[in-house]
């Protein structure tokens, strides 16, 4: 990976890869989240349990690009505001609140389960 720093303008490209790894990450994660749901659903708990672990994986890859380009544009404005820059936003946090959302209804198939 590139340092975020030293992006200049006429970097673009190199830009837009980097924001297209955050939303193939956090699609990756809110697609394998709601594959767990589904195991669930179905009574297989180990395999959700497994799924969701492998979610949170990909939303941490997801975040600490976040967290770079955050880090990168430090309140200035270095970072150009693209509309797929908006779109990888709105990816990471719907990703993250599927997440959150899947884990309690994980959680209640279990109970219902017992």
């Amino acid at each position: 990976m590139f340092e975020l720093d030293d992006i200049q303008e006429d970097e673009t490209n190199e830009l837009e890869e980097v924001v297209m790894g955050l939303i193939i990450n956090a699609g990756q994660a809110r697609s394998l989240a709601y594959t767990a749901l589904r195991k669930a659903k179905e009574g297989d708990f180990a395999t959700a349990k497994s799924l969701m672990e492998q979610s949170h994986s990909s939303l941490n890859e997801a975040h600490k690009v976040q967290t770079q380009l955050i880090e990168s544009d430090m309140g200035e404005g270095r970072i150009k505001v693209s509309l797929v820059l908006v779109h990888a936003q709105d990816h990471l946090m719907n990703a993250m609140l599927a997440r959150e959302l899947i884990t309690e209804l994980i959680e209640l198939h279990e109970k219902l389960n017992r």
